[in-house]
């Protein structure tokens, strides 16, 4: 499977998102381990919040697998704090981090985080903060690196005024038919067109290729908001159409086709696939080495709905 730079590493470009396996039995969590690794994923998401409380998927990930350090050693665990559900706030205080911190390791049965990820912006962030908790962190080896999610590039140079560690990934959504990352610099400076507007402090994209942040991709399969997957859906039969035929051409599925569009986008993306399906973190996995043409990525972009100036 393909890998794209990652820090000072690589990584694979496929994620697999552990976000729903709160309630799946223990048997269907291995599986979807088993599968993953098998496929060449050897990274795994998590975030606080997942599961409907603090910590639950990150104890049902550990308690399902019963890693063995060897075992632990091979994969990458990279998790999130900084949502306070109960709350309904942010919270990037020194105190919130290393709290989150702690309980995570504690549910992951594991003595340090791969990655994690502040979740989301705090508006009420002080970089100090975060930086004091990150220098302590990453002295007691809790946390090995450090990265954003949704942050756009001036929230991001707000905590580099502090953070002295490499911010090495800003998860943002993206798909086909959510690509605003995208589709606002193809349209850029055009008038009265909905999609040349700015709606990322702009240019995220090539704000993380320049600091040589690693985008990854979450919710890569989501069409509007609330509509569930475009693949398969008849709302979108245009792009359906040219998936399915594009899928044929290149022995994948048109899932796997999705994700090609993402992995061959130069930035060099990682997909975070949320499935608890086996087969789809397979087809995702084969999708990564597709390597789209220019017009077949084009009309991908196209059938979703974009414009092409």
């Amino acid at each position: 499977m393909k890998t794209v730079p990652f820090g000072t590493s690589s990584a694979p470009a496929v994620v697999a998102g552990m976000m729903r396996i709160k309630d799946k039995e223990d048997a269907q969590i291995r599986e979807l381990y088993a599968s993953a690794r098998e496929a060449g994923i050897d990274f795994f998401d998590h975030a606080d919040i997942y599961g409907g409380r603090m910590h639950a998927c990150e104890e049902r990930f550990a308690q399902a697998l019963t890693l063995s350090p060897a075992e632990r050693d091979e994969i990458t665990i990279q998790t999130k704090c900084g949502i306070v559900p109960q709350d309904g706030t942010f919270d990037f205080s020194y105190e919130h981090i290393l709290r989150q911190v702690d309980g995570s390791l504690r549910a992951l049965d594991t003595d340090r985080i791969d990655v994690l990820l502040l979740h989301r912006p705090d508006a009420l962030v002080e970089p100090e903060e975060v930086a004091r908790a990150f220098d302590e962190l990453e002295a007691s080896g809790k946390v090995r690196a450090f990265g954003v999610s949704n942050h756009t590039p001036r929230q991001i140079d707000l905590l580099r005024t502090a953070v002295t560690q490499p911010l090495v990934a800003n998860q943002l959504q993206l798909s086909l038919t959510q690509a605003p990352i995208i589709a606002q610099g193809i349209a850029a400076n055009m008038s009265g067109a909905d999609q040349a507007l700015t709606r990322d402090g702009g240019g995220v994209l090539e704000y993380c290729r320049i600091n040589a942040i690693t985008i990854q991709a979450w919710s890569p399969m989501q069409a509007a908001a609330g509509a569930g997957t475009f693949v398969g859906n008849p709302d979108y039969a245009e792009l359906n159409d040219v998936l399915d035929r594009l899928a044929d051409l290149h022995g994948v599925t048109p899932t796997g086709i999705a994700v090609a569009w993402i992995t061959r986008h130069p930035a060099n993306m990682q997909v975070v696939m949320g499935t608890t399906t086996p087969e789809r973190l397979k087809a995702a996995a084969e999708g990564s080495d597709v390597a789209l043409t220019r017009p077949e990525w084009y009309e991908l972009f196209r059938a979703a709905g974009h414009l092409v100036p």
